[in-house]
């Protein structure tokens, strides 16, 4: 199989010294050590390969490695993820001429965006909420986690995506979703106590995904729109944590790098509801804990991915809805 673009272009730190927020550029030295911020911009100037995940409802890992090896595809097994590969020669578009594409054999999905159902773990027979659910990658990818049985309430507030929200659930075969279009910040009044797990895959800035060689990826970027997304993400948590039972597992996640969207989310949380931080259990070589300075020592526990040749940059948490007279476990 031939690849339609085997070569990519990689952008210089110049050019994203240049193209991106001078804001933005700003806000990255103020937050992170010097090796830090220069790694993120490094990681914003790369090309990242192709990645997707096997739909364990539709196909096993081996017979889709099997097909690739027929074909002629390279390819990598990701080691924290087993359903998830890495096509370091083909781009989207390849792939999606594929028929195991089109049958939903298996789905085009990057690598960080995996993390947040892995972290969450939800289980057979379990009842869960995914706020915030379009296009659909984490809630069909929780769907084969729990092989199409209990039930996955997928909210999503704008009608069209909520479509495609269906779409991507039908033809992954998804049986035990339900997609709802509504809003996330009224489900925990509606539901209250009713799930075992929440997903709080939230909407953010989207700083994780900045590619200095597509300008639009940062176009819409502001200072205010930090402010604007750390509201919405203040209610949705507060409506994700009263639809979780107690003892229940809820997992926030973003693909911003700022600390207003992530680490001083989970402070406020921490302060607001009973919950205990815990480590998310994906051993990702190369990343992060999350940065507790002068805020609740729990935050330590939370996954940093910062952007590089293969992931996108992302922010994992996982908390636990503690009973009256808990107390957390520090760090």
């Amino acid at each position: 199989m031939v690849s339609s673009s085997t070569v990519a272009r990689v952008s210089s730190l110049g050019e994203a010294r240049q193209r991106l927020p001078r804001e933005f550029l700003e806000s990255l030295q103020e937050t992170f050590p010097q090796a830090a911020s220069q790694a993120i911009l490094r990681g914003m100037c790369a090309r990242r390969p192709t990645t997707l995940r096997v739909n364990s409802l539709h196909a096993t890992p081996e017979e889709i490695a099997a097909f690739f090896r027929e074909e002629g595809v390279k390819h990598r097994r990701v080691p924290w993820c087993p359903q998830g590969f890495i096509l370091s020669e083909l781009r989207e578009r390849d792939v999606q001429r594929w028929d195991s594409y089109r049958d939903g054999r298996i789905y085009l999905q990057s690598l960080s965006s995996m993390v947040p159902a892995l972290a969450l773990g939800p289980r057979p027979g379990e009842h869960v909420l995914d706020i915030a659910a379009a296009p659909g990658s984490k809630t069909t990818q929780m769907a084969a986690m729990m092989e199409n049985s209990g039930s996955i309430l997928a909210v999503e507030l704008d009608p069209v995506r909520a479509q495609r929200l269906a779409y991507n659930v039908a033809l992954q075969g998804c049986g035990n979703v339900a997609v709802r279009a509504g809003r996330g910040e009224k489900i925990g009044e509606e539901m209250p106590g009713c799930f075992d797990r929440v997903l709080l895959d939230v909407p953010c800035s989207g700083e994780g995904r900045f590619i200095v060689g597509m300008p639009a990826s940062s176009r819409s970027w502001s200072r205010q729109l930090i402010a604007d997304r750390a509201r919405l993400q203040r209610k949705l948590f507060a409506s994700g944590f009263k639809a979780l039972k107690v003892g229940g597992v809820l997992v926030y996640s973003t693909c911003t790098l700022n600390l207003d969207e992530n680490e001083r989310i989970i402070h406020w949380a921490l302060e607001s509801f009973p919950l205990s931080t815990e480590k998310v259990p994906v051993p990702i070589a190369g990343s992060w804990s999350g940065m507790s300075r002068g805020l609740d020592p729990g935050v330590s526990k939370a996954l940093r991915l910062f952007p590089d040749a293969e992931k996108e940059g992302f922010f994992i948490c996982r908390m636990r809805k503690m009973g009256e007279g808990e107390t957390e476990e520090r760090p």
